[in-house]
C-alpha cells in the first residue's frame, strides 16, 4: 500500500476560474506527473471530505471505485501498473504491474491519445451497492454520482495545471478483462499536462 500525502485544501486556483478554464484536453505531454498531483487528483474524485467524501451519493451508498493507470516514467516515484484507490486511508493498492496504456486505449476504440497520457482514471461502479436500496431507480443515481466525480477530477485538473477528458466509448468487456474488475466500467479520464 502507498500512503498518498493530505490534500492542500488551500492549494490551487479559485474554483471560478477552474470552472471557466475547463476544457477537454486530448493532447498530452510526456512530462511526468508527481504523487502531491495522484493525490489530489483521485482525492477529488471521492476522498474524505469535512462532512463524509467530496461527491455526494444517493443514500451515501458509494457505488463508484476510482483505479489508477500508470504508465512508465509516467509519475515519480510511482511504479507503472494499475492502482485501486482506497479512500478511507488515501492510499493506493497495486493491482497489476506492468504499463497498459496502449491495451486501454485499443479497448477504447483505438483512440491513441489514451496511450500517451502519463496516466488514466478508470471509474467503476458496482451498482448493487446503489440498487439493493433504491431498486432500478439507483442506477440514475449512479450515473449522476459518476458525474460528480469526473466533474470534479476535471476542475482539479485545471486547478493543478494539468488537463483530461471523460472518455465513454470504449469496450467494457475489454476493460474489465484487462484489469480484472468486479465492478463495470463507466467513465475513463486520461490526465497530464497540456502538449
Amino acid at each position: 500500500m502507498i500512503l498518498l500525502s493530505a490534500p492542500n485544501i488551500n492549494q490551487g486556483i479559485k474554483l471560478n476560474q477552474a470552472i471557466y478554464c475547463r476544457c477537454s484536453l486530448r493532447r498530452f505531454s510526456n512530462k511526468a506527473l508527481n504523487l502531491d498531483q495522484i493525490s489530489h487528483l483521485l482525492w477529488a474524485g471521492g476522498g474524505k471530505a469535512k462532512f463524509r467524501r467530496t461527491i455526494p451519493s444517493a443514500g451515501a451508498t458509494y457505488p463508484l471505485e476510482i483505479y489508477l493507470i500508470v504508465g512508465e516514467n509516467s509519475v515519480k516515484d510511482l511504479e507503472s501498473g494499475g492502482y485501486l484507490y482506497l479512500w478511507e486511508k488515501h492510499a493506493l493498492e497495486l493491482k497489476m504491474e506492468g504499463d497498459f496504456r496502449e491495451r486501454l486505449a485499443r479497448a477504447c476504440l483505438g483512440q491513441d491519445f489514451i496511450a500517451r497520457a502519463p496516466v488514466s482514471i478508470l471509474i467503476t461502479a458496482e451498482y448493487e451497492r446503489t440498487t439493493s436500496y433504491y431498486g432500478k431507480r439507483g442506477i440514475r443515481y449512479v450515473y449522476m454520482e459518476v458525474g460528480h466525480c469526473s466533474q470534479n477530477i476535471y476542475l482539479e485538473a485545471v486547478s493543478l495545471g494539468l488537463g483530461t477528458v471523460v472518455v465513454g466509448a470504449f469496450h467494457d468487456n475489454e476493460i474489465k478483462k484487462i484489469f480484472e474488475l468486479r465492478g463495470e466500467p463507466l467513465a475513463l479520464m486520461p490526465v497530464g499536462y497540456p502538449e
